[in-house]
């Protein structure tokens, strides 16, 4: 049995993974090595989804590798009905899961596995992957070895969660400050215009929009060359007189 004192230092260094200069493949392969000293099995596999479905993404030994791309390659085994489900998937013995995934149990009695596991890596209702556990010898997981695992999958999915979050922060952020800077731009061409022009804002803003669309061009691209550019702003006021 893990002692209370290494417990708390696993999930104290699944949070601290979190906190600066965030490494996914760093985070999952030590989530994986977790789940493989909790459970006394070597075959921990760990799957997330993104837009484009499924990926194998971090495993504790190679043939877990090869048996998560091959139940994706077949669309078939316990990693898939767990995700889909979003509930947990314990206690399968694979010689008697045959008629369930025939393609997969086959395939995982070949590589020497007896018994597979899946926990979601689930928030509430958001479920972006899980979490395989097979095992070489016949048993399953004790209680208390499927309570650790649900805790340390739930504390990874929080994290995992939250760096995703993060990162739409930033990306918003950042199209935020564009969309900004754009506007600067544009503000600043619309006067330049006006000035030269001697027409209205208004009137020199319509007549860049005019231009940009005219000639398929993005109109902050064209704002800026028409500020950095006299030839630009040479083409727009000679098209505004034509």
């Amino acid at each position: 049995m893990i002692s209370s004192a290494r417990l708390a230092d696993m999930f104290v260094d699944l949070t601290d993974t979190l906190v600066e200069e965030f490494d996914l493949a760093d985070f999952l392969h030590g989530l994986s090595l977790k789940v493989s000293e909790v459970t006394g099995s070597g075959a921990v596999g760990i799957m997330l989804n993104d837009h484009e479905g499924l990926h194998s993404v971090a495993f504790s030994a190679e043939d877990v590798h090869l048996l998560e791309l091959f139940q994706l390659q077949h669309s078939e085994g316990p990693c898939l009905d767990c995700h889909r489900s979003g509930e947990e998937i314990a206690d399968v013995d694979l010689a008697t899961a045959t008629d369930r995934w025939p393609v997969f149990a086959a395939r995982a009695i070949e590589l020497g596995f007896d018994t597979a596991h899946c926990f979601p890596l689930r928030l509430r209702e958001h479920v972006i992957g899980a979490m395989n556990v097979f095992r070489s010898e016949a048993g399953f997981l004790t209680g208390d070895e499927r309570k650790l695992t649900r805790a340390l999958a739930d504390v990874a999915t929080v994290g995992l969660m939250q760096e995703r979050a993060l990162r739409r922060a930033e990306e918003l952020t950042e199209q935020l400050q564009f969309a900004l800077n754009s506007r600067i731009v544009i503000e600043q061409a619309k006067g330049a215009v006006s000035r030269t022009l001697g027409v209205r804002v208004d009137e020199a803003f319509e007549l860049l929009r005019s231009y940009a669309r005219d000639h398929g061009l993005r109109l902050t691209a064209l704002c800026r060359d028409v500020l950095e550019d006299q030839r630009a702003m040479a083409r727009v006021v000679a098209s505004a007189r034509a």
